[in-house]
């Protein structure tokens, strides 16, 4: 009677064992049949959800500023933007100043010219033997020291005698006839011409062969 007992308490513990597994197996297979049973209506709508997700992350709005700090960056920017305008301002007055004093300096060296024509005219009128005396000497140190002046400030004469005859530089008045110098060449010279810096001063004043 005890062995029939034994062999019937085995039997169940057996089953309650072959149940247990039973129990596992269906919980791991149920996973794997729950997504082969899903439609294909429901995993294309994940897998369109997926791709969506994907390009949000991708290809989607970047997330919008803090609006204090927009404030911030605009200010910056119209600053900056002021400053430009402010730096290009400041140039362009500079360089108008500029012009405009080259302007006016050359307006007042022009008026000296008459004066060096002078000086010259009357160096060259003084009698040969008086070149030497006292008059004549002052005269000539005070054309000197004038002609340096205005080097310094950028007045340089033209040259002319023997150059080709160039309007830029030269105003033809007359023609002169020579048989040392080729035709359109500048034979002589009637007045000084000079350059302020790249600028015609006054134009020289010459006769050119023919």
């Amino acid at each position: 009677m005890d062995k029939d007992k034994e062999e019937v308490l085995e039997n169940i513990m057996e089953e309650l064992e072959q149940e247990a597994k039973d129990k596992e197996k269906a919980a791991e297979e149920t996973p794997v049949e729950e997504a082969a049973a899903k439609e294909p209506s429901e995993a294309s709508e994940e897998a369109e959800g997926t791709e969506e997700d994907k390009k949000k992350g991708l290809f989607g709005k970047k997330e919008k500023k803090n609006p204090l700090q927009e404030k911030v960056d605009e200010l910056n920017d119209k600053v900056l933007r002021q400053m430009a305008e402010f730096e290009n301002f400041r140039k362009r007055t500079d360089k108008e100043k500029a012009q405009q004093f080259e302007l006016g300096q050359s307006n007042v060296l022009e008026k000296l010219l008459p004066i060096v024509d002078n000086f010259e005219r009357g160096l060259a009128a003084v009698p040969e033997a008086e070149k030497d005396g006292a008059f004549a000497d002052g005269m000539n140190k005070i054309y000197k020291q004038l002609m340096t002046e205005l080097e310094n400030l950028g007045v340089t004469p033209i040259e002319a005698v023997g150059k080709e005859f160039d309007p830029n530089f030269h105003n033809a008045v007359m023609q002169v006839e020579s048989s040392e110098y080729e035709s359109g060449i500048v034979a002589q010279e009637l007045q000084k011409g000079y350059m302020f810096h790249d600028t015609v001063l006054r134009h020289s004043m010459v006769g050119v062969t023919p």
